[in-house]
């Protein structure tokens, strides 16, 4: 089925009450190039990323993706804002919410005093660093490894009952491990990116993931498959 970019985000409306992990991946299988996932992505996958916050209560993520995209608080469109009034009573903006063990998080996370993150963490992290009580609200799970499960129970507890994860790919795994992902969108990026964690002796690192163009998508009961073709020089030679 194609449809139109200014349609996409309508197809995602009905968020799950529970666990709805977004993620982008390249076609060789790369959640991110050199370390970000912005390279993979483009206009109308940043547009969705937008959409679907908007339709969350909270958006959960871990620390690492934090680090490295700068996050900052969650920002909504008027229009967004409306919508959440009009189908669930409520226009406030959907908290950050760092899954962390160090409690090491960018200042970018608390740009806006009226947003305070969430830092899901540990009772020894609380206790080794109380200062982080300032600037944060914590969602203490387990005593010295954070256990998922009861951190997404205290998040439905706490009225935040749609959860978008956006990430990283640790974080997701240990989601899946746990048995909480009840939704999964994820976008096939039409990139390959050579970031595989073996060694590539003697392989140059990409400058830039190397965009294909698609060849075909064919849905056969609910499998798809996928064609990506290298553009190629159309001119040929005398």
């Amino acid at each position: 089925m194609t449809i139109a970019p200014g349609e996409l985000a309508a197809v995602y409306r009905d968020p799950p009450d529970g666990v709805r992990v977004n993620m982008i991946m390249s076609l060789d299988g790369a959640a991110t190039f050199r370390g970000v996932a912005g390279p993979l992505s483009d206009a109308n996958d940043q547009d969705l990323l937008l959409a679907l916050r908007g339709y969350s209560d909270v958006v959960l993520v871990g620390a690492g993706t934090v680090r490295a995209e700068g996050y900052g608080p969650v920002r909504l469109t008027a229009e967004q804002s409306a919508d959440r009034r009009k189908r669930w009573g409520t226009a406030a903006v959907p908290p950050i919410a760092v899954v962390t063990h160090t409690g090491h998080v960018p200042p970018s996370l608390f740009a806006d005093p009226a947003q305070r993150p969430i830092l899901v963490t540990t009772a020894r992290l609380a206790y080794e660093r109380p200062q982080l009580r300032r600037h944060a609200e914590l969602l203490l799970a387990g005593d010295t490894a954070v256990d998922l499960e009861a951190a997404v129970r205290a998040l439905q507890a706490d009225g935040m009952r749609r959860i978008l994860c956006e990430g990283g790919p640790t974080l997701l795994d240990e989601l899946v491990a746990n048995d909480l992902v009840d939704e999964m969108c994820l976008t096939i990026s039409p990139t390959l990116a050579a970031t595989a964690a073996t060694p590539r002796p003697g392989a140059p690192a990409l400058a830039v993931p190397i965009r294909l163009r698609l060849g075909h998508a064919v849905t056969v009961e609910d499998y798809t498959y996928l064609r990506y073709i290298r553009p190629r020089d159309t001119e040929t030679s005398s």
